[in-house]
């Protein structure tokens, strides 16, 4: 049986949240196939089911995401029939068709198997404090910038 060594850089915040970032990616990729939907495609979807007539500025600050990635993936979930986008003006609105409310139920599923797991794998007290200091941190080094 061979012992795991420490990466070098185990102690750098930026190693350890990109690794951790990858296992997660992978964990959520597994819980999300049976969506149909990639994770993050999957969230913009909740997120537009969620507050109808979302703004993409609305949903690029709500998800951490650069505006232009929230249009792209806004677009291809328009292309697939789950969402639509309305104009009035200078102002887009985004929309759930029939078929994206029709997923809610089985996304939600999806991202409550995520928690379970992540839950089970790292524990429920590790897995709510690493998400609290997590999002604690995102809003400090966003406040910096």
């Amino acid at each position: 049986m061979s012992e795991k060594k420490n990466s070098p850089y185990c102690s750098c915040l930026y190693f350890a949240a990109n690794a951790l970032g990858r296992l997660l990616t992978g964990l959520a990729d597994q819980e999300f196939r049976t969506t149909g939907l990639a994770p993050s495609l999957a969230f913009v979807v909740m997120n537009v089911n969620r507050q109808p007539g979302i703004q993409p500025s609305q949903l690029s600050e709500l998800m951490k995401l650069t505006p232009s990635t929230v249009s792209r993936l806004v677009e291809k979930l328009e292309h697939q029939g789950y969402l639509r986008r309305e104009v009035t003006g200078r102002t887009t609105q985004v929309h759930a068709t029939e078929k994206g409310l029709a997923l809610q139920p089985q996304l939600q599923a999806a991202w409550r198997s995520l928690y379970a797991r992540y839950s089970e794998l790292i524990g429920v007290e590790a897995a709510k404090m690493l998400t609290q200091q997590s999002y604690t941190a995102i809003q400090a080094l966003e406040e910096a910038e």
